[in-house]
Formats: structure tokens, C-alpha cells, sequence
């Protein structure tokens, strides 16, 4: 199938069941409640996909088997340690996922396609809030590192923001083609841009290379082509902002937004002159980005002192207790910087050395199980350009999971759950053939 020729119906004739709301209302509250890393969000989020679960009533799958079996594994190592409680992050974590599974899966063609629209439509509003903080220079919306002023949105970290706007492109560039669903993945584009994530960046190619594999290359780059100009010069003109030593230009970002969307709303109607248009605006771009390259450079750059020291730390616990890890909350990470003295880092930002570290070679064995079993169900369902999208957005999240500490926070975890339920096998009678992978 062509990509943006998904199946469906006009969607006020469509409704969503009692499950499917709740999981979407988690979703909300996840994104309101910076991506529900703090105790009140991740209760409020992880509460209402827990009742959302009850109400769907999804048989046992070895999928749950997996997630539960991994839930227990962190339960045990924290008895083991002396502090149960450290557990409770990860079986919230396991539970969230797999309860997102288990209810989107269930929901009948139609309904996915509200569900994808609504995963691109919140994706689509973490981007604008983004965007808004960065030029409007919002405190608790932003992030400032190296000097940078970056787009954090609601979920107050950039990274993570960036991960669920890149599910949220892949996913909006399969749905059905319209003046909404392309402002939609113009204002995604744009919002990983002001973020200036570059594990965004990655795991978003990652997840357009899928496409292309599925869907098309050419068909795919068609799709994915005006969004991604519209957003070079809408980010183009965001860049004189972004740099927190200058005085903020809004006119200018207003308007490079502003013809940044008129690119990517107008592009596929040039015809024959849409490849040297394209080629002029990425010109400008990569010419923006020369510009300030001096104000960007830790960002083009794959440095990360931080990060690496915080690898050979996490490798030397690994070391001492390969097996059974560390113990679930005993993952800090010391390490020394050259002239500047001692770190330490909470997380490693990469959640499969992270589930080493603290859950041992056991604990890692299990979350790839419950990873596979996602695969293996989800190519159960393949066949359509929404069941495309969803694969590409769970391949954006797990590449973007060996660069951040996404596991930790319930918005990412319910976006991946929702958009891997999406790549189910269709329901039957009100169960779902996928879900005994």
C-alpha cells in the first residue's frame, strides 16, 4: 500500500471504546504531567491505563507473561537488597507498557486510525508548546545546555519530547492524506528541531528508513519530504533564537514558521519544479546551519563527555555483578571529568545498559523478551500502511532508548504501547489474534 493510503472512515461516525479513552486520557495526563516522571504522573497515567486494562480484559498473552515475569524479576532482586520499593518504577514501567499493548490492540481498524491521529495530534501540541517556549523564552518549558535554549514542552526534557514527536511523524505520514494530518507532521518536524535532539534525529531516520523498507522509498520520501523542508526553514529561523546569550528574534521565528508551513503545505503541488525548490530549501538550510555552527556545535556534534563517562561507570558495576545486576535504583554512576572534578549521573541514557546494570543479565534477558514479542505479534498484523507506521514508531523508540532514559517516564512508555497495539493483528469478534505472540 501506498504510504497516507490507510483504511478508514469519517471519523465522526467512528467512537472510541471506554478502554481506548482511558488509555488516550493517560496519554494527556502523561504530557501534562512532564511525561509523568514525578510520583502524582505516573500515578494519575499509570492509574487510568490500569483501569483501562480491567475493562478491556485482554486474555494472557505471553506478552503479559513477559512483562509480569520481568515485574516479579525486580521485585525479587529489590527483596534481595533490602529495598522492595526501588522495584516499584519497573513494574510500573512493565504494567504501563504491556496494559497499553493489550487495549489498543483490541480496537477495530477505524478506531486505530482515531488512536494514530490522536498519538500525531498530542505529538503535534508538544511540538508547538515547544516551539512557543523556545521564542517566548518559558523557563519550565525549556531546557538550557551548552548555552542552548531547547524546546522542552510540557514533559520538561527535550530528549524525550523528541521521541514522542518522531513516533508521531512516522505515524502521521501513513494516515490519511489532509490539510490536517499535514500540518500535523509539519509542526512534529518542527518540534524535534527545536529541541535539538540529536538521538531525535537518529531515531526519526531510523523510523523513516522502515518506511521506506514497508511502504516505498520513493512513495515515503514523497510523504515525508514537505513536512521536513517546511521544518528546515521554520528551525532556520528559530536558530538565531535558540542561543540564550542573544536577544530572542520572534518576527523572524513567526514567520519562518509560518512560510515554513506554507512549504510544506504547497510543495507537492509544483509539479515538475518540486526538486529544485527542494534542493534550494535544503541548500538554505545546510547554508543556516553553517551560519551558527559556531552556537551549535554540541549539538552537531556526537560528544558527549557525560554520557561517555557515565558508559564506563555503568560498565564496571556490569562487571561486578553480571547476572543479577546491581539491584533495581542502584544504578548512579560516578565518574571524573578532565578539569572538572567528580560527576555523578542518575541515569546512563541508554535504558538496555541501564536494565544491565540494575536487573543483571536476567533482567535484561526478559525486557528483549517482552521486546520480541511486540516484533513477533506485530508482523502477525503487517499488511497495511497504519500497521507501517506503527512498526516505524516502535522502531523510533527503541533506537532512541539506547541514547536516553526514556523508560522512566510513563508517556513514552504509553506512546510505544499504543502505537505497538496499532500493528496487532485485527480483532475478531472483539479478540485479538496477535496477542498470544
Amino acid at each position: 500500500m501506498a504510504v497516507g493510503d490507510v483504511v478508514g472512515v469519517r471519523r465522526e461516525t467512528v467512537a472510541l471504546p471506554m478502554p481506548s479513552l482511558l488509555l488516550v486520557a493517560g496519554f494527556a495526563a502523561a504530557v501534562v504531567a512532564q511525561g509523568g516522571y514525578y510520583l502524582p504522573g505516573r500515578v494519575l497515567s499509570g492509574l487510568l491505563v490500569g483501569v483501562a486494562v480491567v475493562l478491556a480484559r485482554p486474555r494472557p498473552t505471553l506478552l503479559a507473561a513477559l512483562g509480569g515475569a520481568l515485574a516479579l524479576w525486580a521485585v525479587l532482586r529489590g527483596l534481595l537488597e533490602g529495598e522492595v520499593l526501588a522495584a516499584l518504577p519497573t513494574v510500573a514501567a512493565a504494567g504501563v507498557f504491556v496494559g497499553a499493548v493489550l487495549v489498543a490492540a483490541q480496537a477495530d481498524r477505524e478506531q486505530r486510525e482515531l488512536l494514530a491521529t490522536v498519538v500525531a495530534g498530542v505529538g503535534a501540541l508538544v511540538g508547538l508548546t515547544g516551539w512557543v517556549a523556545v521564542v517566548f523564552r518559558i523557563p519550565s518549558w525549556t531546557t538550557v545546555a551548552e548555552g542552548l535554549l531547547r524546546a522542552a514542552s510540557t514533559l520538561t526534557y527535550p530528549n524525550a519530547a523528541a521521541a514522542v514527536m518522531a513516533a508521531g511523524v512516522v505515524v502521521s505520514l501513513v494516515l490519511r492524506p489532509s490539510l490536517l494530518t499535514s500540518v500535523m507532521s509539519f509542526v512534529l518536524c518542527t518540534g524535534i528541531g527545536a529541541t535539538m535532539s540529536r538521538a531525535g534525529v537518529i531515531a526519526l531516520a531510523a523510523g523513516l528508513l522502515v518506511l521506506c523498507v514497508f511502504e516505498g522509498f520513493k512513495k515515503t520520501i514523497a510523504a515525508a519530504a514537505p513536512p521536513l523542508l517546511g521544518a528546515v526553514v521554520a528551525v532556520g529561523a528559530l536558530l538565531p533564537t535558540m542561543r540564550l546569550a542573544d536577544e530572542p528574534e520572534v518576527l523572524l521565528a513567526v514567520a519562518g514558521l509560518v512560510v515554513g508551513a506554507l512549504v510544506a503545505l504547497g510543495l507537492p503541488r509544483l509539479g515538475r519544479f518540486v526538486v529544485p525548490v527542494a534542493v534550494l530549501l535544503a541548500a538554505g538550510g545546510a547554508m543556516a546551519a553553517f551560519a551558527f555552527a559556531d552556537r551549535l556545535a554540541s549539538r552537531v556534534s556526537f560528544s558527549s563527555p557525560d554520557r561517555s563517562g557515565a558508559t564506563g561507570a555503568a560498565l564496571e558495576l556490569v562487571a561486578k555483578a553480571p547476572l543479577f545486576g546491581a539491584g533495581p535504583g542502584n544504578g548512579s554512576f560516578f565518574f571524573a571529568r578532565v578539569n572538572d572534578g567528580a560527576r555523578v549521573m542518575r541515569y546512563v541514557h541508554n535504558e538496555y545498559l541501564q536494565v544491565l546494570v540494575e536487573l543483571g543479565a536476567v533482567g535484561l534477558l526478559l525486557a528483549l523478551g517482552v521486546v520480541a514479542a511486540v516484533l513477533i505479534a506485530m508482523w502477525r498484523g503487517r499488511g497495511t500502511s497504519l500497521w507501517a507506521g506503527a512498526l516505524a514508531a516502535v522502531v523510533v523508540l527503541l533506537v532512541h532508548s539506547g541514547f536516553d532514559f526514556l523508560w522512566h517516564l510513563p508517556v513514552v512508555l504509553i506512546v510505544a504501547g499504543l502505537c505497538a497495539g496499532l500493528g496487532f493483528p485485527p480483532t475478531r469478534g472483539g479478540v485479538n489474534e496477535g496477542t498470544a505472540a
